[in-house]
C-alpha cells in the first residue's frame, strides 16, 4: 500500500496547444551566417526544417496516450509533489531501481528501457520520477542532495522499500550520488553514466596522469561547450524569459546541449526521431519547467561554493559503464567518491545512452544489479 500516493495522467489542455501552434507560427526568425551549420550554435536551417514537421506532422495527442502507457503517480514527500512512473516487474523477485532522468531530459529518458527491464525473471519494479522543477513535478528549483533526501522518503516512506537500488547520469549522477553517500543503509547499490568533473579544487599532487589528462580535457570542452552549464549557473533567471516565451527558442537551447561535441545526425538519433525529440520538449513547454529545470544548476552552484561539506565516498557497490560519447573518466576518478565494483566501457553510445543504445543500457544495469546482493 503506498502512503500520500495518487494515480496522474498527463492530460495538457487544448489552448495551450493552439497557442503553441500560433507562436511556432508567428516565430522571428534572427537568420544564420551563410554556411554557418552547427559552429555558432544550433542550425537555423535544420531547426525551420523541425518547426515545419512540430507544426504540420507531429501530433501531441498520439504521444500523451503514449505517455500514459504505463502507470504514473503523484507522491507527497515532505510537502513536495513529486511525479514518477511506477511499473512493477513480472519476475518473482523483482528489484526495485529508482532512475533519475538529467538535463535536458525528463523522466522521458527511460521510456525505450522499460519493457526491457521489467520482463523475464531478472526484472525489476522501475520508479522513475521527474525531478523537482522539471515536467510534471512541483515547480521548485532544488539542489541534488535535497531531492536525494527526496528520493529516499519517497522510496522508503511512499512507496516501503526497505532497500532499494539506484542509476542516474547527468544531473541525476549527481542526485543518485548523494543517495548513496548519504543513506547507504537503505541504497543497496547504484550505477553511474557519469561521476561528475575536475572543477579546479582539487590537489594536483593527488592526482594521477590518467586524471590530470582528464581534468585538462574537462577545462577544454567547458570552454568550447560548456556556456549552458555557466549561465544556468550564474544567470537562469535572465534565460528563462525567452525560453519559456518562445518554443523555438527553448527548442534552439535543449538541441544546442544534445549536439555539443557529437554529429548534427545524433540528435534525432539520441532521442529515436523527431516525434521523440519533441515529446521531450514538449514536456518543458506544456509545464512551463524550464525555468526551474536550469535554476537548478545554480542552486547547486550556491551548495557547492557556498561552504556546504562534501559528500563523503559511499561504501555502496557501485557500478560504471563509460559510453563512447561521454567524458572517458579514468577509473580511479570515479572511485574517489563511490565503491567501484564494476568499470566497463562500452562499444557504443553517448551521453543519452537509455535513449540511443536501450538494449545495451538495459543489459548493463541488469548484468550489475543482479550481480550484487
Amino acid at each position: 500500500m503506498m502512503k500520500n500516493v495518487s494515480v496522474f495522467n498527463v492530460s495538457v489542455p487544448q489552448q495551450v496547444l493552439d497557442d503553441l501552434k500560433n507562436r511556432l507560427n508567428n516565430t522571428r526568425w534572427p537568420g544564420e551566417a551563410e554556411g554557418s551549420g552547427w559552429h555558432f550554435g544550433t542550425s537555423e536551417a535544420y531547426l525551420k526544417e523541425l518547426v515545419h514537421y512540430w507544426v504540420t506532422q507531429y501530433d501531441w495527442r498520439k504521444q500523451e496516450a503514449a505517455l500514459n502507457k504505463y502507470p504514473q503517480y503523484m507522491a507527497n514527500v515532505n510537502g513536495v509533489k513529486i511525479h514518477f512512473q511506477y511499473i512493477k516487474g513480472k519476475g518473482k523477485h523483482s528489484k526495485p531501481l529508482l532512475l533519475t532522468h538529467g538535463w535536458p531530459d525528463s523522466y522521458y529518458r527511460f521510456h525505450k528501457i522499460i519493457p526491457l527491464l521489467t520482463e523475464g525473471d531478472q526484472s525489476f519494479d522501475l520508479i522513475i520520477p521527474s525531478i523537482p522543477g522539471f515536467g510534471f513535478s512541483d515547480k521548485i528549483a532544488l539542489p541534488s542532495e535535497a531531492v536525494a533526501d527526496l528520493w529516499k522518503v519517497l522510496m522508503t516512506e511512499n512507496l516501503r522499500y526497505a532497500k532499494f537500488y539506484a542509476a542516474g547520469g547527468d544531473v541525476g549522477m549527481g542526485i543518485t550520488k548523494a543517495l548513496a553517500s548519504k543513506y547507504p543503509d537503505v541504497v543497496a547499490g547504484v550505477h553511474f553514466t557519469d561521476i561528475g568533473y575536475p572543477m579546479g579544487q582539487e590537489d594536483p599532487n593527488t592526482m594521477t596522469e590518467a586524471e590530470k589528462q582528464f581534468a585538462g580535457f574537462v577545462q577544454q570542452w567547458w570552454y568550447s561547450e560548456g556556456a549552458y552549464a555557466m549561465v544556468h549557473s550564474t544567470k537562469p533567471q535572465s534565460l528563462a524569459y525567452g525560453l519559456n516565451d518562445s518554443p523555438v527558442a527553448l527548442t534552439a537551447w535543449i538541441l544546442s546541449f544534445i549536439n555539443a561535441g557529437a554529429p548534427p545526425e545524433i540528435i534525432e538519433q539520441a532521442f529515436g526521431g523527431k516525434d521523440e525529440l519533441l515529446t521531450n520538449i514538449m514536456i518543458y513547454w506544456t509545464t512551463q519547467t524550464i525555468g526551474t529545470s536550469v535554476r537548478m544548476y545554480k542552486a547547486d552552484a550556491i551548495a557547492q561554493w557556498g561552504g556546504a561539506q562534501p559528500l563523503k565516498k559511499s561504501s555502496v557497490p557501485a557500478g560504471i559503464a563509460i559510453f563512447p560519447r561521454e567524458a572517458q573518466f579514468p577509473r580511479e576518478w570515479a572511485e574517489r567518491f563511490v565503491n567501484v565494483v564494476s568499470f566497463q566501457k562500452m562499444a557504443e553510445g553517448g551521453h543519452f545512452a537509455a535513449l540511443e543504445v536501450p538494449t545495451v543500457f538495459a543489459e548493463a544495469l541488469r548484468s550489475f544489479f543482479y550481480s550484487i546482493n
